[in-house]
């Protein structure tokens, strides 16, 4: 299994409201040379989380804890820029499984969904809500279900669905990467591949 099995969350969550956010400020290149996918959380938002001198900036939503949880409530336009997967490593690697946008970069979004972390796209006036929601009670939770394929908003019961490609929803409630997938079948390509002969 390579990532974390995806069924239902719930969660708390943390509003990053910035908009156009791309993937040099989720992690920036001089971070990209390591080639294992751990450690990258450290240095998530490195420019925007430390000062020169690496000290916490106290302004940064990921260094106060007023917030906390395993959903990023993003703005519009998540994730543009360079397609590096890093990006989804190092959003994983820090402890989020779920990414909520109301706008996602196409490639940043595939990434996601190859790495484990789930993007849920959602209406503008959804995702003001959230925004609200959360900056009235940062401890409001929210609700990630896969397979109905719903997000909702606990406090007040407010719901929206979103899509997902039905291959990869299966290998994130399974805990697959497309690897996975293919080892897990292995004995019906093996079956299929004598069928050929």
């Amino acid at each position: 299994m390579a990532y974390d099995k995806f069924n239902v969350l719930n969660s708390t969550v943390v509003p990053l409201s910035t908009e156009n956010v791309d993937t040099d400020q989720i992690i920036p290149a001089r971070f990209l040379k390591a080639t294992e996918r751990v450690g990258f959380g450290d240095n998530l938002f490195r420019d925007w989380r430390y000062d020169s001198e690496g000290n916490p900036k106290e302004d940064f939503v990921l260094n106060d804890p007023t917030y906390s949880g395993k959903i990023l409530l993003a703005g519009k336009n998540f994730g543009s820029g360079s397609s590096r997967e890093h990006a989804v490593w190092a959003i994983y690697d820090y402890g989020f499984r779920c990414v909520v946008s109301s706008f996602f970069a196409d490639i940043f979004k595939n990434n996601c969904l190859n790495i484990g972390v789930l993007p849920v796209t959602v209406s503008s006036d959804f995702a003001d809500d959230l925004f609200k929601a959360v900056e009235e009670n940062p401890q409001v939770q929210v609700e990630v279900d896969i397979e109905m394929q719903t997000i909702t908003l606990v406090s007040t019961g407010r719901s929206e669905s979103f899509d997902i490609n039905p291959y990869k929803k299966s290998n994130m409630q399974n805990g697959f990467d497309d690897i996975d997938y293919l080892l897990n079948i292995k004995e019906e390509i093996k079956d299929f591949a004598t069928g050929r002969q």
